[in-house]
């Protein structure tokens, strides 16, 4: 078990820059217990593992452990308080699907990292097939997205993909696309009864784009019986999900 005391080691100044997603070309860094945890349910590469002196005996079964000092610990994470581990995983490869079969979702923008994460999460607990993200959502690896999704990456594909290329192979495979937007072409999502389909959320502040609203199967709102303009786009996300799941 390797011990390492300094913010100035190679190793350290390394890893930290993965915190930047310039720099995530083959891994990147999770946080916490629970996320460790999951990595390992997951049988996911883990890269190294760093580790507080009082929580060693947790990991001492991992060849790759780094005995490290809590300035370091915490020089490797954006949290104020690090749970005692912080730990490298590689980047797994998926192939990209030729054909959509079930329940996907595609968040076209969503550029809150908590949002994301909280949508995938939802999207996991309701036993959805797949997510896409749009090449301008926020980073799957960001450490925030990673702890509002509490490891349910590794448990569905997602994929990073452009709004034109989605569209074009869910109309390949079939598949009906419904867009949540609010006006008069759209109708009540609890009027719905599709078995498969591809769920589009838009933006916080846009919504979806014009792309996605002319190719849409069908557009869908969530009725408001009070004065609020809108929902949050995680909290819509999870009423639809488990709605028409």
């Amino acid at each position: 078990m390797t011990i390492i005391t300094s913010k100035a080691n190679q190793v350290v100044k390394n890893t930290k820059k993965l915190l930047q997603k310039k720099y995530r070309k083959d891994s990147y860094l999770i946080e916490g217990w629970h996320l460790f945890e999951e990595a390992v349910k997951a049988d996911a590469e883990i890269k190294r593992i760093f580790v507080l002196e009082a929580y060693k005996e947790r990991v001492e079964d991992f060849s790759q452990t780094i005995v490290v000092s809590p300035e370091i610990l915490a020089d490797l994470s954006d949290s104020k308080t690090p749970q005692g581990i912080v730990a490298e995983i590689a980047l797994g490869k998926q192939l990209f699907p030729q054909e959509l079969r079930g329940k996907y979702l595609f968040l076209e923008d969503v550029q809150d990292p908590g949002n994301v994460g909280t949508i995938i999460r939802t999207a996991d607990a309701a036993g959805f097939s797949g997510v896409f993200l749009s090449k301008h959502s926020a980073d799957l690896y960001n450490l925030k997205t990673l702890r509002s999704m509490q490891g349910s990456h590794f448990h569905l594909p997602i994929y990073r993909i452009d709004s034109q290329d989605i569209l074009d192979l869910a109309k390949q495979s079939q598949l009906p696309i419904l867009a949540t937007t609010l006006t008069h072409d759209s109708v009540d999502y609890k009027s719905l009864a599709e078995e498969e389909f591809l769920l589009v959320m838009g933006n916080e502040g846009q919504g979806i784009s014009s792309i996605v609203k002319e190719r849409a199967d069908q557009l869908v709102h969530i009725p408001m019986k009070g004065q609020a303009e809108s929902l949050n786009v995680a909290v819509a996300a999870g009423i639809l999900i488990f709605t028409l799941s």
